[in-house]
């Protein structure tokens, strides 16, 4: 009798089991018809007297300390990243920003020319250290 009754509820949940399957399959464009099928939705028609405008994408301004070598930051640091990073870092060392900068010339590839390389590590170095970071 107990199994009997073990079989029959073991039954009951596959067969429960089986319909929420299918219940999930059969909901929304997942009918077995369809498993697998890659459809794009109606190409975008465009009006040939239409007039497009973008705009240029927000670049929040990041208040760097001024200095020499600022502008060479600017230019060559913010090819890659937002000169942020600078200020998203916790206070290096001075060791440690030179190590930085050469890695992103040599290491990441940024064409940096020599003279504005020592320009950016003397600026780091200058304004962001433990010992003079004033942000």
């Amino acid at each position: 009798m107990k199994r009997a009754l073990v079989g029959f509820l073991l039954v009951c949940g596959l067969v429960a089991t089986a319909a929420v399957v299918y219940g999930e399959l059969r909901k929304g464009d997942y009918a077995p018809a369809r498993l697998g099928a890659i459809e794009q939705g109606a190409p975008f028609e465009s009006s040939p007297d239409a007039t497009y405008a973008v705009r240029a994408y927000p670049v929040p301004e990041v208040d760097l300390a001024p200095g020499d070598g600022l502008q060479d930051v600017r230019i060559y640091c913010g090819t890659c990243h937002s000169p942020r990073y600078i200020t998203m870092q916790p206070p290096l060392s001075a060791a440690t920003w030179e190590v930085e900068v050469n890695k992103m010339n040599k290491t990441f590839g940024a064409a940096i020319p020599d003279e504005s390389t020592q320009k950016i590590i003397r600026y780091l170095q200058a304004h962001y250290t433990p010992d003079n970071r004033k942000q």
